[in-house]
């Protein structure tokens, strides 16, 4: 299990945490190797049905830590170990936002996602409601508050909290649809005292740590991994009270959902074990990079930019009648948002334009990025009209506008003249088209009489497409219109 570097209880309770992580460690362990060593690898009809449509549904958090953006590329901790787990099972990955517990594990019981990956508490109220994979952190609820001096003109000399009894009376602000509520209402009861607790209907528990620091509200609760991360922003904060004992952190499925469970249990032992969930980690946990990060303009959550060229994108957008984002996908694939961009076949700039289409279009290599920008556009809009009437349904059209875009339109259209031959939809681009664009290569195929323009080794503008439409996605999921 990945572990996180806490300060723990002081006094007896250090000795106390030592006994039961050991005790807990071993257990964890023995349990997981007992599960490997089964030969009847259970199954189910969740695990079933992410199989038979090659996708697996994956609900979590949009903060810092789990998921979010940053200068274009998808990022996180539960993201990133997501993205492992779906390629340990052969399939594509999609995210879903979900911030409210309760109704992350309604749509988990009516199937409308297949895991929470959300930072969830092993408890036992949600133990009736959920079946848990093996632990993959282990954290502590702890209080956020402001060091005494910490906003300007504050003199006071009032001594930070340290003793959960000191919370009777007070208010604390939470994220809604969480654990710490229950946490909290139990510390309520056992100090017989009463703990105003307020649900904020929109904040995560990032932007109520971004509260406290401000002065807007004085206390939040959260998990102390998060806190540690975020508090790398605040010199003037303080996460050093616990309100629970150390808890485990594991990935959720449906009930009965044994097959996946076992998957997840099965990938989790080597994953635990590996490089890349230590590089994980550190990136995530230990490095300053993620302050940085989360200070930066470009960081979807705190910045909510793309790019610097956000504003034409979405300017010139509009002329091929796209949601700018795709168009933001498209440039990041093609430069990373580098105007100085070259590839080895001579393309250049932000669109990556090769030279004779660049100068029918009126630019070169030293132009702005708006004219760079303006011109791909118009390319695309050309594109698009070859295409209008062999895919009539424009949002299929735009998976063939992007492969031609990357390849050239004559290598899709022997991709389409061969589909019609074998009886595939010819205006359908998954499944279909694309598979035949991709045996461009196998002389079965490039040496068929419809095939006009031969040979082609298409592997590029295949993941070309579905790079593109994956990171849409992500856009899509984190960055507003």
């Amino acid at each position: 299990m990945i572990r996180l570097n806490l300060r723990f209880f002081p006094a007896a309770g250090v000795l106390l945490f030592i006994i039961l992580s050991v005790s807990s460690c071993l257990d964890h362990r023995r349990k997981m190797e007992e599960a490997l060593r089964r030969e009847d690898i259970p199954t189910d009809a969740v695990i079933r049905r992410i199989r038979e449509r090659g996708v697996l549904v994956a609900s979590t958090r949009y903060t810092t830590i789990n998921y979010f953006v940053y200068r274009g590329e998808p990022m996180g901790f539960q993201y990133e170990m997501l993205k492992s787990f779906s390629d340990y099972l052969g399939v594509k990955l999609e995210i879903r936002i979900m911030n409210d517990l309760d109704e992350s594990i309604r749509n988990l019981s009516r199937g409308e996602c297949d895991l929470l990956a959300s930072g969830l508490t092993i408890t036992r109220e949600l133990n009736k409601r959920v079946d848990f994979s093996h632990p993959i952190l282990q954290t502590r609820q702890v209080l956020v508050q402001r060091r005494p001096g910490a906003l300007p003109g504050d003199t006071s000399r009032a001594p930070l909290i340290r003793n959960p009894l000191d919370l009777a009376g007070k208010t604390v602000y939470i994220q809604k649809g969480t654990t710490y509520r229950l946490r909290l209402a139990h510390l309520s009861d056992e100090i017989g005292s009463e703990i105003r607790i307020i649900e904020h209907p929109e904040a995560t528990a990032e932007e109520l740590i971004e509260m406290v620091g401000r002065g807007t509200i004085d206390y939040t609760v959260c998990n102390e991994h998060l806190a540690m991360v975020a508090l790398r922003r605040y010199s003037r904060m303080d996460a050093g009270t616990a309100i629970s004992f150390p808890q485990h952190i594991a990935w959720a499925t449906q009930k009965g959902a044994h097959g996946l469970q076992h998957e997840i249990n099965t990938w989790l032992a080597g994953f635990q074990e590996s490089r890349l969930a230590a590089i994980l980690y550190h990136k995530y946990f230990k490095s300053e990079r993620t302050a940085r990060w989360a200070a930066s303009s470009y960081h979807s959550l705190t910045g909510g930019r793309i790019s610097e060229y956000d504003e034409l994108i979405r300017k010139y957008s509009p002329e091929i009648g796209w949601d700018w984002r795709l168009l933001a996908s498209l440039i990041y694939q093609e430069s990373g948002f580098r105007p100085d961009a070259r590839s080895w076949a001579g393309a250049f700039g932000l669109m990556q334009l090769m030279p004779g289409t660049a100068e029918l279009l009126g630019v070169d290599s030293l132009s702005p990025p708006e004219e760079q920008i303006k011109a791909g556009v118009e390319l695309i809009k050309r594109i698009q009209r070859q295409f209008e009437p062999l895919v009539p349904d424009p949002e299929e059209r735009i998976r063939f506008v992007l492969a031609a875009y990357n390849a050239g339109n004559a290598h899709v259209y022997d991709a389409i003249r061969l589909a019609e031959k074998y009886g595939a939809d010819p205006a359908v681009w998954e499944n279909s088209v694309d598979t035949f664009l991709l045996n461009k290569d196998n002389p079965k195929y490039y040496k068929d009489p419809v095939v006009r323009f031969g040979y082609c080794q298409c592997d590029e503008p295949y993941w070309f497409v579905i790079e593109i439409m994956e990171r849409y996605q992500h856009y899509l999921n984190v960055v507003k219109q």
